[in-house]
């Protein structure tokens, strides 16, 4: 039986060595939350499994049940290789929604909250080595919170409108590696393109780390171009390389050059080699990209010139697997067709996606808004949930170079009185300065779609048809007046200040290709309308003397939700060559 997602899974920071750990577990509901019993570790149910990394609520996790159950329980046996005694073994989950706790062999190794982020921890001392180990994971995510960043996941058992079926529990790989005592713990990537550098941070586990030193070897289409060798003296060590080194052809003075574009998708290969003498105790494979994001006079800049952004809206619905795509292929295609259509990029609303995802729009060059998912309504608690995963989810993706803005919060989803709100907007405010306060090196919106308080971009939604799409956006003036949805464009006490305007989500309009019943916010009954929509709303935009960019809603159909360019089963709703004829006017 094959593993589903067999894909290494931490595409930024690869070890040779790792054991995947998806495919069958033992698998219970404790509809009662029975708590801790021996139950759970010694006497486990048995009878049913689920296909692990697909959530209960899926058709390809085996159970396919979609009625609320908040506390399910997670068990499998497994072997430690035997070329991994005298290692540290560390278990790694891709994601777990919402709460997890993680046993080993009965005893509890770590607690995490957060469905969006990966967790990781050293079970070393709690095994067994040698005979059978046995992990069991108790998962607790409460359905009708809405106070949880739960993104697109609906708080009611029927999916309706535009929110989906619930994904709980293990919906990201599951796996473990060995490593050594001493060992790298975290790498980060800072291209700094005006000076032609690549600047390296890297932390080191361990002790004694006077006596290691790092080699780092950089490569460009296959050929060495940097190599070079640290003696550690700290943990945290910092380290500056210059790429362009004095070449003209590797700067985009005269061509594209080596830097990162979605139309020249240049990266570097990286590996990185620690040792302690001449033993190599840990060597790691990486990637970056030389590439800048910038606003210059209210200008939006890729690599220092202007660049117009052809943005596709995709909430990374899968048919069968919901969050969770069913293959890496899925998730490259989904970027594939997108590019075929025109789109230079994506918005993923309302998810934080795979790392597989990101990797295949590094590989293929395709800009991503890095989005966080929402609660739907504010509290203090709601607040410290959303700021602590979204430093977790920054730290995973900082490294990629196609996420090339940060969106924390959407159209006011948890802070629907920010309006007016003094606190909402204290909140809006402080994630816009937190995500700056660890990344200088991207845009952050403070709220996408309207009530921004302070943003480096103003996204607007609106749906409106081509002739107020006209008028809206004639000027900047009547661009910030405007009231999509009933809702100001900035929040009371904050305004414009010159930033570029992008409409961030417009068009939305469905077209039925099957019988499949649903909704999008205006329709049409055949091909040939539904092309001239898309073309007479996204004309309308291009030809706006001020917007610089737009995010059509969207790429696929969602369960309910038909106003997709693809079906949910991504089949073309149109030639998509006629989609790219609109898209490259621009």
């Amino acid at each position: 039986m094959s593993i589903p997602r067999n894909d290494y899974p931490r595409p930024q920071f690869v070890r040779k060595e790792w054991v995947n750990l998806n495919g069958k577990w033992d698998f219970a509901f404790d509809d009662q939350n029975e708590g801790l019993t021996k139950k759970w570790f010694d006497t486990f149910p048995t009878g049913q499994q689920i296909n692990v990394p697909f959530a209960f609520q899926t058709e390809l996790s085996g159970i396919n049940d979609q009625s609320f159950h908040d506390v399910v329980w997670y068990q499998r046996k497994l072997s430690v290789p035997e070329g991994w005694s005298n290692k540290e073994i560390i278990l790694h989950f891709g994601a777990v929604d919402y709460r997890a706790w993680v046993y080993i062999n009965g005893n509890l190794a770590t607690f995490h909250e957060g469905g969006n982020t990966p967790f990781s921890v050293n079970i070393t001392h709690l095994l067994n080595w040698g005979g059978e180990e046995t992990v069991t994971v108790r998962v607790e995510d409460p359905s009708e919170d809405v106070t949880i960043p739960r993104g697109k996941q609906y708080w009611h058992e029927k999916s309706e409108s535009i929110f989906y079926t619930r994904t709980s529990g293990i919906w990201q790989t599951v796996w473990m590696e060995p490593i050594e005592k001493s060992s790298l713990s975290s790498i980060r990537w800072t291209p700094e393109i005006d000076r032609g550098d690549i600047e390296l941070e890297f932390e080191i586990d361990g002790e004694n780390v006077s006596n290691l030193s790092l080699s780092i070897d950089i490569r460009f289409n296959g050929e060495k171009i940097i190599s070079d060798q640290t003696n550690m003296l700290e943990i945290y060590n910092k380290r500056s390389y210059n790429i362009r080194n004095r070449f003209t052809d590797r700067s985009n003075i005269h061509g594209s050059g080596w830097y990162w574009s979605p139309e020249n998708p240049n990266l570097f290969d990286v590996t990185l080699t620690l040792r302690e003498g001449e033993k190599i105790l840990d060597q790691a494979d990486s990637y970056f990209g030389m590439r800048k994001v910038s606003i210059e006079n209210g200008i939006f800049m890729l690599n220092n010139k202007p660049y117009y952004q052809k943005l596709v809206l995709d909430q990374g619905y899968f048919p069968g697997g919901l969050l969770t795509a069913p293959s890496d292929d899925a998730l490259k295609k989904d970027i594939e067709l997108a590019k075929e259509m025109g789109f230079n990029g994506a918005r993923k609303h309302q998810k934080v996606e795979d790392p597989r995802y990101l990797y295949w729009a590094d590989k293929l060059g395709f800009l991503v808004w890095g989005e966080m998912a929402n609660a739907s309504e504010y509290s203090e608690e709601a607040a410290r949930r959303l700021a602590t995963e979204w430093f977790d989810v920054i730290k995973r993706d900082y490294n990629h170079p196609s996420i090339i803005v940060w969106l924390p919060l959407n159209e006011s989803w948890g802070i629907s009185r920010v309006a007016h709100d003094k606190q909402q907007q204290a909140h809006a405010t402080s994630m816009y300065w937190n995500t700056k306060s660890v990344d200088q090196t991207r845009p952050v919106l403070s709220n996408d779609g309207w009530e921004h308080t302070i943003s480096d971009i103003c996204g607007i939604h609106n749906y409106r048809n081509e002739e107020e799409l006209k008028q809206a956006y004639k000027d900047v003036e009547s661009a910030i007046s405007t009231t999509p949805a009933n809702r100001v464009i900035y929040a009371n006490g904050f305004s414009y200040n010159h930033e570029p305007i992008l409409i961030t989500e417009y068009g939305g309009i469905a077209y039925q290709v099957d019988n499949t019943e649903g909704w999008g916010y205006s329709s049409v009954r055949n091909e040939e309308d539904f092309v001239l929509e898309y073309k007479k709303h996204t004309e309308a935009l291009m030809n706006s003397p001020i917007i610089q960019g737009f995010c059509y809603t969207q790429l696929t159909d969602v369960e309910q939700e038909i106003n997709g360019l693809l079906t949910y089963d991504r089949v073309p709703k149109c030639d998509l060559k006629k989609i790219k004829e609109i898209n490259d006017q621009k």
